[in-house]
């Protein structure tokens, strides 16, 4: 007997929520949770790649896209891809959010996002074009986060990823100007911040440029 398979079902509930193209496939994954709610992750991947020479997260590590590597290390997490619609084959399990305007940057990203899921969730924002990010280190910070509304890994003063949001730091992404950083949130006085010291060389190297993929980490 054939049975359809199931789809990533992470609620979208804003009115004015982005288009998604919704996965298909098993998932087998668990909801995440951090202070009683649940926690979606988030991957930034709408950058150009004009240092880079190109749509730099197809391009193979260790024999896979990019890309790849970062949707593995939260495989465990109902995952949104934030993109262009060439992803879209490569994005599996995760469902993409569609950024046609990447000129906007990172913050613009963040607010498709933000805008494409249920307020109920706390978000785990990682970047597309780190691929040396682990598992352990995801779960690490969501191990630290409790009840911070801000949560991320640093290393001699230097901040990493991923960064957790709370539902309450999520009230503040929808005024976020466009730019290509999310510091403006993470630094917010406001927020209540948990930083955890953390010595893993994936949570803090991204690839720029083809020279940074042969670059060792330390």
């Amino acid at each position: 007997m054939t049975t359809q398979p199931e789809r990533d079902d992470a609620p979208l509930c804003h009115p004015d929520a982005p288009l998604v193209i919704p996965s298909v496939g098993p998932q087998g994954r668990s909801r995440g949770t951090t202070a009683g709610n649940s926690v979606t992750a988030v991957i930034l991947a709408a950058g150009t790649g004009s240092r880079f020479g190109g749509q730099k997260l197809l391009a193979l590590v260790d024999g896979k896209p990019m890309i790849a590597h970062v949707l593995e290390a939260v495989a465990h997490l109902p995952t949104l891809v934030v993109g262009p619609p060439e992803l879209e084959p490569h994005c599996y399990p995760a469902r993409l959010v569609l950024n046609l305007e990447p000129e906007r940057g990172m913050a613009y990203s963040l607010r498709l996002a933000d805008a494409a899921l249920c307020a109920e969730d706390g978000l785990l924002v990682l970047l597309a074009d780190m691929p040396f990010l682990t598992k352990a280190t995801v779960d690490a910070v969501l191990a630290a986060a409790g009840d911070a509304d801000v949560c991320y890994p640093e290393r001699d003063g230097i901040g990493g990823h991923p960064v957790f949001f709370s539902t309450h730091a999520r009230t503040k992404i929808a005024a976020l100007p466009d730019g290509d950083t999310i510091k403006a949130l993470r630094n917010d006085p406001t927020l209540v911040r948990h930083v955890i010291p953390l010595d893993d060389d994936g949570a803090y190297r991204d690839i720029d440029r083809p020279q940074d993929l042969g670059r060792s980490g330390s």
